[in-house]
């Protein structure tokens, strides 16, 4: 991260807005008066979070298997014996795609592989098929009881809720003879429509799905986050996606989140070979991020291992170190977080680690949490090190000794920082270990309001805004119909950031965005106006981003911070 020592921007004044990144409400049926698809029958719009804009046949992926009517049991251990092999199936079968796929893809997948398998989930569906109920009904029993309990506590659980239907349906298709669900493929390009997508799906796409439109889903998601990282234009909460007949030639925007109904072939050749071209326009770009004028901002990866890394950023602004915990039965040994901690240290000149974030919001077994009414207010992040100080000690070592083995220099924050002690408590500890630099994430209120005091303890500050937006506007992450509560650009947000950006300025100390508004080549200027250092993004969004900040003055970024803030 690079020190800062420009003036800090004005926060007064001004009007309009900050030109956006397309957040738009849901509707539908209106025909489009100009743009690259003017000749549509109608478009649909809904929330665009992956930039791009393509176009092909529109394929909806198919429902999940329909459940029978109960039939009648002769042999109940059979029908246990079947549930164990439908479950076993599930589990092997995403175990076989995560050690195909790489990165947050393959991670994803085993942590799916991982709850097919978990022991506790299928002694219960054993028991209700010994109990009575044929094997298929037995599973859907089993997984509808265990979605509930995590629905009800909300936030990351109730998304992990979600995953749970996704594995239901593969189990009882399985116990029904019935192919798993999956993605479609059609032997062409195309358009991937469905309801909602299962990180398995999202994370098995192939190359021919040319982008996702699905009717729920949020900013956050792990279809949006997942699309970014693969570079394909999606929207989400896009109502009405449903009633599009399969085979009906749409038009993506993930920008401005619209989508084309019924466009010509030309229409259709045009915007993909403007992609096309766009794409390899923006590939071309490389070196340092900086304004028109040749003020430097940092653009950093966010990976969660040494196979998320890219060329053409300049290191990595949030190293996700949850993907090596996630879903263990046991934490992973002293040695083999050094070993892949130390992997990325050696590819990448900086970077910045993330400390576990976890908690009964992320739910990690080893860790043995007890369950809590709301989740996502109570101990994650670094509030677990209150009850199990001896994860995060380890876990520091770790970080120290692979940076000495790879010789570099490791930068560690600390996530879910709400007070001045927290803070002046994580950086005493970094510090004894041997870490020279040592900052805290800001993603709560409290902490963006004290970043003057926080950055007299510490060396630097990494905002995340999307749980600072999910905390500043008491709107859930995972929740589409609350989206616009969500979208960056709110002013109360930016003058959050704005607070924290000020503090680095006033210290001489770096300030960066690690939240998926840190992508958005709309918003970035925004951002850098505001006084932010550095951007920390998916690969797939560096070279836009590098190319709007090419385009702007310094001055002009922060003109249109004080418009947003206006």
């Amino acid at each position: 991260m690079p020190d800062t020592t420009s003036p800090p921007p004005s926060t007064g004044g001004g009007s309009g807005g900050s030109g956006g990144s397309g957040s738009a409400p849901t509707g539908g049926g209106t025909r489009p008066d100009s743009g690259p698809w003017a000749g549509a029958a109608g478009r649909l719009t809904g929330l665009g979070v992956s930039q791009g804009r393509t176009a092909g046949p529109l394929i909806r992926m198919a429902g999940p298997p329909r459940l029978p009517a109960a039939r009648p049991v002769t042999d109940p251990g059979a029908e246990a014996a079947t549930v164990v092999k439908a479950l076993e199936a599930v589990a092997a079968d995403l175990g076989r795609r995560a050690a195909a796929a790489e990165g947050e893809a393959a991670d994803i997948l085993e942590a799916l592989a991982m709850i097919a398998d978990d022991p506790m989930l299928r002694e219960e569906a054993e028991e209700r098929a010994r109990g009575g109920l044929d094997a298929a009904h037995a599973l859907d029993a089993a997984f509808t009881g265990h979605r509930e309990a995590l629905a009800a506590l909300g936030g990351y659980l109730a998304e992990r809720a979600a995953d749970l239907d996704d594995l239901k349906h593969r189990a009882v298709a399985f116990a029904l003879d019935l192919p798993m669900p999956g993605l479609p493929a059609p032997g062409h390009p195309y358009v991937l429509a469905a309801a909602d997508l299962s990180p398995a799906d999202t994370a098995g796409l192939g190359p021919d799905v040319l982008a996702l439109v699905t009717e729920r889903g949020g900013p956050t998601s792990h279809t949006a986050i997942l699309a970014r990282g693969k570079g394909l234009p999606a929207v989400v909460a896009c109502q009405g996606i449903a009633d599009v007949p399969d085979g009906t030639v749409v038009g993506v925007d993930g920008a401005t989140g619209e989508v084309a109904v019924g466009l010509t072939e030309a229409e259709v050749s045009e915007v993909r070979e403007r992609d096309r071209a766009e794409k390899a326009r923006l590939a071309a770009g490389s070196g340092p991020g900086r304004t028109a004028d040749g003020h430097p901002v940092k653009l950093l990866l966010n990976v969660g291992s040494a196979a998320d890394l890219r060329p053409g950023a300049e290191g990595v602004g949030l190293f996700r170190t949850e993907f090596l915990f996630l879903d263990r039965k046991q934490p992973p040994a002293f040695d083999e977080q050094v070993s892949a901690y130390a992997e990325v240290f050696r590819q990448a000149e900086t970077v910045v680690v993330r400390t576990l974030d976890a908690g009964t919001d992320k739910p990690l077994p080893f860790l043995g949490l007890p369950e809590e009414t709301n989740p996502a207010l109570g101990v994650r992040g670094l509030r677990v090190d209150r009850l199990l100080p001896g994860v995060l000690d380890t876990q520091l070592d770790a970080i120290a000794e692979a940076a000495r083995a790879a010789g570099a220099q490791a930068w560690v924050m600390a996530p879910m920082v709400t007070t001045l002690a927290e803070a002046s408590d994580f950086a005493l500890r970094a510090r004894a270990k041997g870490i020279a630099k040592v900052g805290v994430m800001v993603e709560v209120p409290a902490a963006a309001l004290r970043a003057r005091r926080l950055l007299r303890e510490v060396d630097f500050l990494s905002i995340g805004t999307n749980d600072l937006a999910q905390y500043t506007f008491a709107a859930d992450r995972q929740h589409s119909a609350l989206a616009d509560l969500l979208d960056p650009r709110q002013p109360a947000l930016l003058e959050l950031i704005a607070i924290c950006a000020e503090a680095g300025l006033e210290a001489g100390k770096p300030v960066g965005v690690c939240g998926e508004a840190a992508g958005d080549p709309l918003l970035a200027p925004l951002l850098v106006g505001l006084g932010v250092t550095s951007l920390s993004m998916a690969p797939a969004c560096v070279p836009a981003v590098r190319e709007a900040l090419a385009g702007l003055t310094l001055e002009e970024c922060r003109e249109r911070a004080r418009a947003a803030l206006g």
